[in-house]
């Protein structure tokens, strides 16, 4: 595999050339102006061979192969000219900067692998270098000890590339003479011939007191570091010779070693909480996953022939009922009425918006969600489970006036977990490790890996984001009710909703459930609800109806039912 870079200022030459080498499995980079190529150039170190497009705007494409053949270390790159330019005298000057070829497009295959052959066999890089078998036999060193040589000379040159830019002013003529002399010692010694001929280039002009070329040699300094970099490193790949898809599994590997291996019992958090607080700020709406994103512009795509599709995804998704409420709630004053329904708040933004929301969505992948035993489908049906057990009790408890948001809220309560993910997609992971392997609930590993808990991440982007005040409320309390001052109602019912799934197993939140569930007259979710019923409510009966509820529930959410639901009201939306 060869690493090429073409120089070429029209676009489909350049998807052309990526095409061809693709199929040869070639590195491609293409610059459209001479001033990148040559950027790459110095930057990547590991292009093997120069295409270039003699028809530039200024004449550019001469001018920038004339850079070439004088710079001391580019002077041996092979350039293949590859030009619509059919001119004998441009022939003639590409010709004597020693272009390797002159070729007339269009592209051929053939022809363009013919001349990557030509420069496989023997790298122009190496020109540069004694060959080190060779060396080290005549020299009696060894591999490691010739390595050892040139990562020393790669320090020294790191060096001047800081010091001698001083000499273009401070013209020390016994300094310069002993510095070069020492480092160009060096470079022989570890038969690095390029740096050794780039040194005597300095000295000849330290000599004839051209002080100016001292004033950019740093970039040709560094260059000749990277140069050794890259031959003690052949397998190196720049980034810009990687693909897309490459970027992110390196990037994604890195990351998730840094979640993975952070040791927090000893360093602390990964990521402060105020960082979190500043990335929570710069979300521009609520996450959702892929797959439900997919299928939600797909409902709303303003071809259906009704809006009520895209009604039933919005209203039965976490992140998709945040979303529509907050775009539909957007510039909503004290003399409008805010819309806490989901339903309603997708017919109020119309076709025309909610088709751009759905093409707007921050996606969650899906994947990112796997965390055994938590998955995207589990996560789902907890919280479609809170919010059908948060009706069943509205029903049951004859507090009807709560069911206008309590499926709402109950399905909300957790969207904290969705941006946790979007933000540190590996983050979740070693937190659920941590908390099986410590038996401590997700929310003490939240805070031991975040600084803070996902509670209080879905609290603080809800109030940024403006979501009606009352699924705000439950996101804050539903864990602790006995510390609510508004919607207590709804926030205990949302809570013992929680309970209940939890301990039936109705999907998972990331928490197991420890041990025997404890009754629900000892939860602090019922000590709220208890002054509101009747001296003659029987709790044991109600026990009973909401276990029920849970095993039909968690068999509907299975599809393992077929049963018509519209006639179960703990299942009516």
């Amino acid at each position: 595999m060869a690493n090429i870079l073409l120089l070429d200022d029209n676009e489909v030459a350049g998807k052309a050339m990526q095409g061809v080498l693709a199929r040869g499995r070639h590195g491609c980079i293409v610059a459209t102006k001479a001033d990148e190529a040559w950027r790459h150039l110095r930057e990547s170190v590991v292009i093997d061979l120069v295409f270039l497009e003699l028809k530039l705007p200024g004449n550019a494409g001469m001018i920038f192969l004339q850079k070439l053949r004088d710079d001391c270390f580019l002077k041996v790159l092979p350039v293949a000219v590859y030009t619509g330019v059919a001119d004998i005298n441009q022939v003639k000057k590409a010709v004597a900067l020693k272009a390797q070829n002159y070729l007339i497009k269009p592209y051929t295959e053939t022809a363009i692998f013919g001349e990557i052959a030509k420069v496989s066999a023997n790298p122009w890089r190496n020109l540069h270098f004694e060959e080190v078998k060779s060396f080290c036999a005549q020299l009696g060193l060894s591999l490691d000890a010739l390595a050892t040589l040139r990562r020393n000379l790669m320090g020294r040159l790191d060096e001047c590339a800081k010091t001698f830019p001083r000499w273009t002013v401070r013209r020390e003529n016994a300094t310069v003479f002993e510095e070069i002399d020492a480092v160009s010692a060096d470079a022989e010694a570890a038969g690095v011939w390029g740096v050794v001929d780039y040194f005597r280039e300095l000295r000849g002009h330290a000599e004839s007191a051209h002080w100016d070329a001292f004033k950019h040699c740093a970039d040709s300094l560094e260059y000749a570091s990277r140069l050794i970099f890259c031959q003690l490193n052949p397998s190196y790949t720049p980034d810009c010779l990687r693909s897309d898809e490459e970027k992110a599994r390196i990037k994604e590997a890195a990351e998730r070693s840094r979640w993975s291996g952070a040791d927090v019992d000893v360093s602390g958090p990964v990521v402060a909480r105020a960082e979190i607080e500043q990335q929570l700020a710069a979300l521009p709406g609520c996450p959702v996953v892929d797959t439900v994103a997919a299928a939600f512009l797909m409902a709303a795509d303003g071809k259906a022939t009704s809006i009520d599709p895209a009604m039933e995804r919005a209203a039965n998704d976490p992140g998709l009922s945040a979303q529509v409420l907050v775009a539909a709630n957007k510039g909503t004053d004290a003399e409008n009425t805010v819309t806490d329904d989901p339903r309603a708040a997708v017919n109020r933004l119309g076709v025309i918006k909610l088709n751009a929301l759905a093409k707007a969505l921050p996606v969650v992948p899906e994947r990112h969600l796997t965390v055994p035993p938590l998955t995207w489908a589990d996560f789902w049906m907890f919280q479609i489970g809170v919010g059908k057990l948060s009706l069943f009790i509205c029903d049951y408890l004859e507090l009807s006036y709560l069911k206008a948001n309590a499926y709402t809220a109950g399905l909300m309560h957790d969207i904290g977990l969705l941006l946790l993910v979007k933000l540190h997609p590996f983050a979740l992971e070693p937190m659920v490790r941590y908390a099986r392997a410590r038996k401590v609930s997700l929310r003490e590993a939240e805070k031991k890996y975040l600084g803070m808990t996902t509670r209080e991440m879905g609290c603080a982007f809800a109030e940024g984001v403006g979501l009606p005040p009352v699924y705000r409320r439950v996101i804050q309390w539903v864990e602790t009710p006995e510390a609510a001052t508004e919607h207590v109602d709804l926030i205990a019912i949302v809570s013992l909703a929680r309970h209940l799934c939890l301990h039936n197993r109705i999907g998972c939140c990331g928490d197991l459930p420890d041990g025997s569930p404890p009754p629900i007259s000892q939860t602090s979710a019922w000590q709220l609800l208890q002054p509101r019923l009747f001296p003659s409510f029987e709790l044991p009966k109600f026990e009973a109806g909401a276990h029920a509820c849970c095993v039909e529930l968690h068999q509907t959410l299975l599809g393992r039912t077929n049963r018509d639901l519209g006639r179960r009201r703990f299942l009516a939306a």
